[in-house]
């Protein structure tokens, strides 16, 4: 695995002043209870030609609660922002704040394009932190690493350039290595592993829009698509867990850390640092992560922040990382300008400008403004 940066020396990073959103009221979504799901090993890379006869798919407000597949005009310029998110209502007893957006990062066209809040997730001790992202406002990229998938090497990788640095407003991470990701990874014109049927897939579009679902249901190959990273199966489906999240099986999520070590002879526990990211029905990106979730948790708080499909992305305390970035108007973002969305992950917003990280990431640039 990549090495892990100590972190002793970082200073704290700029956040320029939060912004509410109003309250508004959201109806409860009712759950069920504890994690499971199939966890196949990938099958090998190669260089398989995509198909180019389907359509990658993403919901409307109308169609994906539903479950049904719609696609919508292309965001991109001239395109009206989403509605901001409504504040979120508690799962429990909440400490005040918890559900209150605020936005983050630097604004596309004098808007914001990014809100984060925190929430404490049904039997919880400790705040997960949510972000929403505007993809009517920001363009998707997948960034491939040495380590994950591999088989490089590729265009987009860390570091994050000057020419990319100039747009980006947020950054995450991706999924596991492919050996143990039971799914595949397609990118850059060319299959790295191949696309399994039915598994959980972020799907980026070669002009940057972006959808998550099962592969070859929700989401499929089309001419349009850049670049599809799975993991696992859904966690998230007809905005509820699904019964893989609900079950008792939580080891089929992924091998965790034990309670105070990363040691492979220490038994993992099931409530550790998870992330997630999902998409709502009408088609903004909702990321999550924290600290002590158990898989069924992680689904609920991608509910609870508006998911109608989502998936895991990495778990365990090294791998977790959602960043935004701030910079003064005409400047890059930098590590210098970057702030983490929880201030307990181990990496953070220098983590996508090091060379010498080896694991996939999602960037979210802004998009062109009109006379901008």
């Amino acid at each position: 695995m990549a090495g892990v940066r100590n972190l002793g020396s970082m200073s704290p990073p700029h956040r320029r002043a939060a912004r509410p959103v109003r309250r508004l009221a959201l109806v409860a979504v009712a759950v069920a209870t504890t994690g499971c799901a199939a966890n196949a090993a990938a099958t090998a890379p190669g260089h398989v030609a995509p198909p180019t006869t389907a359509r990658a798919t993403v919901p409307t407000a109308a169609t994906a609660r539903a479950g049904a597949p719609h696609t919508p005009p292309a965001p991109g310029i001239g395109s009206a922002p989403l509605t901001p998110p409504a504040a979120l209502v508690p799962l429990g007893s909440a400490a005040s704040g918890q559900g209150i957006w605020h936005a983050a990062g630097r604004d596309v066209g004098g808007v914001p394009a990014v809100y984060e809040t925190t929430l404490l997730p049904p039997g919880g001790s400790q705040v997960a932190g949510i972000a929403w992202m505007d993809t009517r406002l920001l363009s998707a990229r997948l960034y491939s690493g040495s380590r994950s998938p591999g088989g490089g090497p590729y265009r987009y990788t860390a570091p994050v350039q000057p020419a990319q640095a100039a747009s980006l407003v947020a950054a995450f991470n991706g999924g596991f290595i492919m050996n143990v990701a039971g799914g595949g990874y397609y990118t850059e014109g060319r299959t790295v592993v191949p696309l399994r049927q039915g598994a959980a897939s972020l799907v980026i579009t070669a002009g940057g829009g972006v959808n998550v679902g099962a592969w070859g249901t929700d989401v499929t190959m089309a001419p349009d698509v850049g670049s599809v990273r799975q993991n696992l199966v859904p966690l998230v489906a007809g905005g509820q867990p699904t019964p893989g999240a609900a079950g008792p099986d939580w080891q089929a999520w992924g091998s965790t850390c034990g309670a105070t070590s990363c040691a492979a002879t220490v038994p993992g526990i099931e409530h550790q640092w998870r992330s997630g990211v999902g998409v709502t029905a009408d088609g903004a990106l909702v990321y999550v992560a924290g600290p002590g979730l158990s898989p069924l948790q992680l689904a609920q708080l991608l509910v609870r922040a508006g998911a109608v499909r989502a998936m895991q992305l990495d778990i365990n305390p090294a791998w977790p990382d959602f960043a935004t970035y701030d910079p003064p108007a005409g400047v890059p973002a930098a590590p210098s300008n970057g702030t983490k969305l929880l201030s307990t992950t181990v990496q953070g917003p220098w983590t996508f400008f090091e060379s010498w990280w080896a694991r996939d990431f999602i960037t979210m640039s802004a998009r062109p403004v009109p006379g901008g």
